[in-house]
């Protein structure tokens, strides 16, 4: 990839340079915009990592401010945590808050993309992405690089935001979806550019299809759970 190219989708609508702009503010967007759901469906994540021993370590791509890797470590004693996310704003705010939880022995932040994870094959015990794939441009590229630093057996689990197609709440969900997260985002985030979390939620595929596209990405036993009437997904399967 050139350097113009990087640039470009670094600076894009879901890129480490949009992120840097609204690190600061990202943490009350999630808990408003999501009606604090957000919490509950980290824990279901969590609930995927149950048999981890201790001294194990878990890759947390798209890590952001961390949420996920500091609920990890502080859930599963002796466990390590290595968190990629392409923004170094989110990253800085991330590292804030796992010195002020005395955690910085067990988890690690680095900067990196999902596409191009720097670590050696079958590195971690498992790995996750949270509220992340849908930034990944090419998304079967992330996916079979979570498979491939993931050992063998281990899980690869991806929580996501998506809009809800069916049942009786489904067009409250969608009007909350389509009018009133970019409201809030781009009141909170300052950027009017948040409108792209709408765009990226409708344009994310039904779960059967993101489901098959963990398929084909190498990962076996691929399942998913429907969370909060269809407004977020859990995705999970195992590596090869």
């Amino acid at each position: 990839m050139s350097t113009s190219t990087a640039l470009k989708d670094d600076e894009r609508p879901g890129g480490g340079r949009f992120f840097d702009r609204i690190a600061n503010r990202y943490d009350l967007l999630n808990r408003i915009v999501s009606f604090g759901l957000d919490i509950k469906w980290r824990h279901r994540l969590l609930s995927q990592f149950s048999d981890l021993s201790t001294n194990d370590t878990i890759l947390d791509v798209a890590t952001g401010t961390a949420d996920v890797a500091i609920a990890i470590a502080q859930t599963i004693p002796g466990v390590h945590v290595v968190g990629l996310d392409p923004s170094t704003g989110m990253l800085a705010q991330g590292q804030k808050k796992i010195t002020a939880a005395d955690l910085g022995k067990q988890i690690q932040l680095t900067e990196g993309k999902a596409e191009a994870l720097p670590f050696n094959n079958n590195s971690f015990a498992g790995a996750c992405i949270s509220f992340g794939i849908r930034n990944v441009p090419d998304r079967l590229k992330g996916l079979s690089e979570m498979a491939r630093v993931t050992r063998p057996g281990g899980k690869v689990v991806i929580l996501e935001l998506s809009e809800p197609r069916d049942g009786f709440l489904a067009p409250f969900a969608r009007f909350h979806v389509h009018h009133v997260v970019p409201m809030l985002g781009a009141l909170i985030s300052g950027s009017a550019e948040y409108r792209y979390l709408q765009r990226s939620i409708a344009a994310f595929p039904p779960s059967d299809a993101f489901a098959d596209l963990m398929r084909q990405s190498g990962l076996q036993d691929v399942e998913y759970i429907r969370l909060s009437f269809g407004s977020a997904h859990l995705w999970y399967g195992t590596a090869g």
